[in-house]
C-alpha cells in the first residue's frame, strides 16, 4: 500500500498522477501495490508523519486490502517508523528504502554492490534498533565483547567497521577510476546523464552497437559503460551510459556511486537525456540538474537530447519541445530518427576544435604521424630533406595535444572554409 503526504505550498504538476512514481519504483522492486492513499497537511506530524486519525485509517486499509508492507513516498525518521509500525500493525518503508531495495537487486558488479552496500549501511545504522537483531552469530567468546556490551550495541560497532572497511575500498576505486578517466586525455569524453528510464542505454545502443542491457523499467543500469563512438572528421569520442537519475534520490546514494558518476566529472560534454513523452519533463529535468550539481557537475557543458520522440502524438509536440529547450535535439533511439542530427549537434558543440592545419615534424618519428592517421579527416603529404609536411583536419584538442606530447612539432593552424562542417564555428588561433 503506497502513502504520499503533500504539504502545503509543495508545488504539483497537474499533468503528474500522485504516487505514479513510487508505483513503478514499486513494481520494479518486485512489488505488487495494492491501494493507495494520498493526505494534504500543513505540516508533518513529529511522531507519526501523518495525524492519530490517519493512520488508523491507513491501518484499516491496509488490513482490508491484505498488504503486507505500507510505502511512504517521503523520507521518515527512524522514530516514526518505529511508531507508524505499532499503529499500523505492519511493516512500513520509506521512499529511500525502497530504492535502497531496487539499487540491491540489480547491482551486477562487484563495484555495484559494495556502492549499494555502503549506502545501505550509511541508511540502516540509525535504524538498527528497529531493522537488525543481530549482525553476526557470533556470541560470547573472548574478545568478541566488551563487559555489558549489548548484542545492539555489538550490531552498531561492527556495523561501523563495516562502513570505515567499504569508504576505503571504495576510496581505492575512485582513485583507480580517475586514473582511467584521466588517462584518456588524448580522447573526447562524452557522458550520457538523465533520469532512470530516459532510454540513456538505449541510445549508447543506437550510437555504439554497445549491447548494453536495455529494459523498460526504472534503474536497468547501475554500472557504467564506456564505447567508442565515431563523428564525422574521424573524431573519436568516448561515449559513457551512467545510472539513471530520480527525484529526492538518497544523498547518501549520491555519495556512495561517486565513483561511479566519475565519468560524468570529467567528462567533456554531458549529453542530458531526456524522456520526450514523459508527463512531467520539467520535474525530471530539475530533479537530474540537482543531481549533477550536487556531484559537481554544475559548470560542466551540457546538451538537452529529446529522446523517444516516437511515442509523440505529432510534429507540433516536438516544435514545442524545442521551443522549451532552445538547442535540444529531438532524437529516438528505437527508431534511429535524429540520430544524424544528434552527430552534427556534439560536433558543432565542439565549434572550434576541428582545424585546418600544416604540421612539420621529422620524417624518422613515427609516433606524431601514427596519431595523426588515427584522427585526421584527410591527409596530405609533403616532403623536405629529413622533414615530413602534412596538410589535415584535425579537431582541435588533438591538436593542442600534439603539441604538448611532441614539443619538436612546428604545428600552423588555418581557419576553416566558410560552410565547413555545417556551420560550425571558425577560430582563428
Amino acid at each position: 500500500m503506497l502513502v504520499e503526504v503533500i504539504l502545503d505550498g509543495r508545488s504539483v504538476s497537474a499533468d503528474v498522477e500522485p504516487l505514479n512514481e513510487l508505483t513503478r519504483l514499486t513494481e520494479a522492486a518486485g512489488g505488487t501495490v495494492v491501494g493507495t492513499l494520498i493526505q494534504r497537511r500543513r505540516e508533518i506530524d513529529a511522531g507519526l508523519y501523518v495525524g492519530r486519525g490517519k493512520a488508523e485509517e491507513i491501518r484499516l486499509l491496509a488490513q482490508a486490502r491484505q498488504a503486507h508492507v505500507v510505502v511512504f513516498d517521503n523520507d521518515l525518521t527512524p522514530a516514526q517508523i518505529r511508531n507508524l509500525e505499532e499503529a499500523i500493525h505492519i511493516k512500513v518503508l520509506d521512499r529511500s528504502e525502497l530504492i535502497l531495495d531496487i539499487f540491491a537487486t540489480r547491482a551486477r558488479t562487484a563495484e555495484a554492490r559494495l556502492q549499494v552496500e555502503l549506502a545501505q549501511l550509511e541508511y540502516t545504522y540509525p535504524r538498527l534498533r528497529r531493522m537488525w537483531t543481530h549482525l553476526s552469530r557470533i556470541e560470547g567468546g573472548i574478545g568478541t565483547r566488551g563487559p555489558g556490551e549489548t548484542q545492539l550495541e555489538t550490531d552498531r560497532r561492527m556495523a561501523r567497521q563495516r562502513i570505515t572497511d567499504l569508504k576505503a575500498r571504495i576510496s581505492q576505486i575512485e582513485n583507480r577510476r580517475e586514473r582511467e578517466v584521466r588517462s584518456r586525455k588524448s580522447e573526447f569524453a562524452v557522458c550520457l546523464v538523465g533520469y532512470t528510464n530516459a532510454g540513456k542505454s538505449s541510445l549508447l545502443n543506437a550510437l555504439t552497437d554497445a549491447d548494453a542491457y536495455v529494459e523498460d523499467q526504472l534503474f536497468a543500469t547501475l554500472d557504467t559503460r564506456t564505447r567508442t563512438w565515431m563523428l564525422p572528421f574521424r573524431l573519436k569520442v568516448l561515449l559513457s551510459d551512467t545510472v539513471g537519475f530520480v527525484r529526492k534520490l538518497p544523498h547518501h546514494l549520491v555519495t556512495s556511486f561517486k565513483a561511479t558518476l566519475e565519468e560524468a566529472l570529467h567528462a567533456d560534454l554531458l549529453l542530458h537525456v531526456v524522456d520526450a513523452s514523459a508527463p512531467d519533463i520539467d520535474g525530471q529535468v530539475a530533479a537530474v540538474n540537482d543531481v549533477l550539481d550536487e556531484i559537481g557537475c554544475k559548470d560542466q557543458p551540457r546538451l538537452i537530447v529529446l529522446n523517444k520522440i516516437d511515442r509523440l502524438l505529432s510534429r507540433d509536440d516536438i516544435d514545442v519541445l524545442e521551443y522549451r529547450y532552445p538547442g535540444g535535439v529531438p532524437v529516438s533511439a528505437a527508431t534511429g530518427d535524429g540520430l544524424e542530427s544528434l552527430r552534427g549537434a556534439v560536433l558543432s558543440h565542439l565549434g572550434g576544435q576541428v582545424r585546418d592545419l600544416t604540421v612539420r615534424g621529422p620524417t624518422g618519428d613515427g609516433a606524431w604521424q601514427a596519431t595523426l592517421a588515427r584522427h585526421a579527416e584527410s591527409m596530405r603529404r609533403e616532403f623536405a630533406d629529413a622533414t615530413t609536411i602534412v596538410h589535415t583536419r584535425l579537431p582541435q584538442h588533438l591538436a593542442d595535444y600534439l603539441l604538448q606530447e611532441y614539443p619538436e612539432l612546428e604545428i600552423t593552424l588555418h581557419p576553416l572554409a566558410e560552410g565547413d562542417l555545417g556551420g560550425a564555428r571558425r577560430s582563428a588561433s
